[in-house]
Formats: C-alpha cells, structure tokens, sequence
C-alpha cells in the first residue's frame, strides 16, 4: 500500500507545531497576549495538531488522506468522472491521476472508458475500496473524538456549524453543500 507523501509540509507542521508537553511549556514559557487573542492563529495551530495525529495515525492504520477524500467522494455516488472529482475537492487534476494510479494499485477503485465519451474515464468504488472506506472512517472518527474531547456535544456541534459558516464563505463548494442541507 502506498504511504501519505507530504515530507515538506509535514516538516513544517513539525516545526511549527507545539511538542507533546507544549501544555505545561506553554504555561511556564506563556505565548504572547496577541497570539492566544488571534483565532486565526488558533485555528492555525490547532489545524497543525490534528494534522500531526492524523497522519501518523491514518500511516499507521495504512490509511492515506487523499485517499480517503476521493473513495469519500466516490461513496456519495454523484462524481464518477475523474474531472468531477478533482473539482469537487480541489485537487490538481494531473495530481488526481496519481492518487487514482494509487488506489487502482490496491483494488479500491476501478477506472474504465466512459462508453458514452472515450476521453473520459468512470471511477467506481470496489468492494474493497467500501472496506477501506470504513475503516478510514473509524479512524477519523477516533481522532475526532479525542481532539474534541474537552468539548461537549452541543459545543461541538456550534463549532462545526460556525466553521462551516466560514468554509462556505470562503468557498462556494462549502455553501452549496449548506444549501442542499438545508433544502
């Protein structure tokens, strides 16, 4: 299986990021007032820190974080095309080739001619990649929990919802999905 390959962003995160005793350090050492009143700053750091667990974690599980977004994608069932999911999440499409070369290496997905336009190519989930897919998930869903730990349901669900505010007024793929929700 291949592995999650960010060397140079993950260094930076790693040196960006707080060690594991930053808790105690950051009361004795104490980060400026300006810092600790910056929310982007927070966000920042705490995006930082789940990036760290998640990645060991999702290496470690044998898991990859491009992956999992497009056998994500995949499991809605509404972007086929490879075209459609690069758009859906962002990705390059000449770097969404990689990923699909990937995945159909492990027996995830399966890319066949569209019948209908020869220059496109069908992406489906197999039933592996369904196997995959949840296993992924149990692991997002383990890190989720013990980040979020210090919250309560209600809080957690404000926060998702105020962040959600902002992705989709940042980007219009995050309030078109708002609307549908709320349609």
């Amino acid at each position: 299986m291949s592995q999650f390959n960010d060397k140079r962003s993950y260094a930076y995160s790693l040196m960006a990021s707080a060690p594991p005793e930053a808790p105690q350090q950051a009361k004795s050492l104490g980060l400026p007032q300006e810092l600790l009143g910056s929310t982007i700053f927070l966000l920042k750091r705490l995006g930082y820190a789940v990036k760290e667990r998640r990645a060991s974690d999702y290496l470690l599980a044998g898991c990859n974080p491009y992956h999992h977004a497009v056998l994500a994608v995949l499991a809605e069932g509404a972007k086929e095309t490879q075209a459609a999911i690069a758009d859906a999440l962002g990705f390059d499409r000449s770097q969404l080739v990689g990923i699909l070369d990937e995945l159909e290496e492990d027996g995830l997905i399966e890319r066949r001619r569209d019948p209908h336009d020869r220059r496109r190519h069908v992406v489906t989930m197999t039933a592996e990649g369904k196997r995959a897919l949840a296993r992924q998930r149990s692991v997002i869903k383990r890190i989720e929990s013990e980040f979020l730990a210090p919250l309560d349901a209600e809080s957690r669900k404000t926060l998702h919802r105020l962040l959600m505010q902002l992705a989709a007024h940042h980007d219009a793929r995050f309030a078109a999905t708002e609307r549908g929700k709320r349609n």
